[in-house]
């Protein structure tokens, strides 16, 4: 699945989340009222994260994903192609290793991480195929993976509230608390036009990963869906 970014080129995604990094968590938190935080939360328990395990967090941002997996002990590694972000993520947790690297073209051996995830960042990617191919390779045989992102509604009188809110209400409310609003009008486009969860998890399995699973967050906003490395 090859998707051309609503017609943005890489460089320019990168250029966006470099502009919004200063204010990107507060305002994901205020976008999203509050749901933010819980999704992160159910995405460091789906990881389950140990002592000794090395673990990839892709499209981490400012590591503010990574921090529940590095307080278990884990060797974690936020891992993003904006060097903005990484750079406000530096200023807050200099102690993680912040890597600059490409979905498609991750700058890691095979068979490395113990688990890899992804929230948020997924549907940024131009090639979605690559990108999971690339998680998979990098992950150990019986290894896992947690994609967290945003999905479709269950409920279809919710789901049209919701869509309502993305188009209509979310850019305003980007423009009283985002550097760069348009950014947040590109972001919900790109929610608008992200496969909905079947899809996802075919696209999962296409790529090799197996016990491919999802569970809905928010009644669907948002969907958690998993899988494995077979061992052999």
């Amino acid at each position: 699945m090859t998707r051309a970014s609503l017609d943005k080129q890489p460089h320019e995604v990168a250029s966006m989340f470099d502009d919004v990094a200063a204010k990107y968590d507060l305002t994901n938190d205020v976008l999203s009222l509050g749901q933010a935080r819980l999704w992160r939360k159910a995405v460091a328990a789906a990881v389950d994260a140990r002592p000794g395990q090395k673990v990839l967090d892709l499209a981490a941002g400012t590591a503010t994903s990574s921090l529940p997996f590095a307080a278990t002990g884990a060797y974690t590694v936020p891992c993003d192609f904006s060097l903005g972000m990484l750079r406000e993520g530096k200023k807050r947790h200099p102690w993680l290793p912040l890597t600059a690297g490409d979905a498609t073209r991750l700058p890691f051996r095979d068979d490395v991480f113990d688990a890899v995830t992804i929230s948020f960042g997924l549907r940024n990617v131009q090639d979605t195929d690559a990108a999971l191919r690339e998680l998979y390779r990098v992950t150990k045989p019986g290894g896992r993976v947690v994609i967290c992102e945003f999905s479709e509604p269950t409920w279809a009188p919710f789901r049209t509230v919701y869509m309502e809110y993305l188009m209509r209400a979310l850019p305003p409310v980007a423009r009283a608390v985002s550097s760069n609003p348009d950014a947040y009008v590109y972001l919900a486009e790109s929610i608008r036009e992200w496969p909905a969860q079947p899809e996802l998890a075919r696209l999962l399995q296409k790529a090799g990963w197996g016990e491919v699973a999802w569970r809905n967050l928010t009644g669907g906003v948002v969907a958690l869906h998993r899988g494995s490395k077979p061992r052999g």
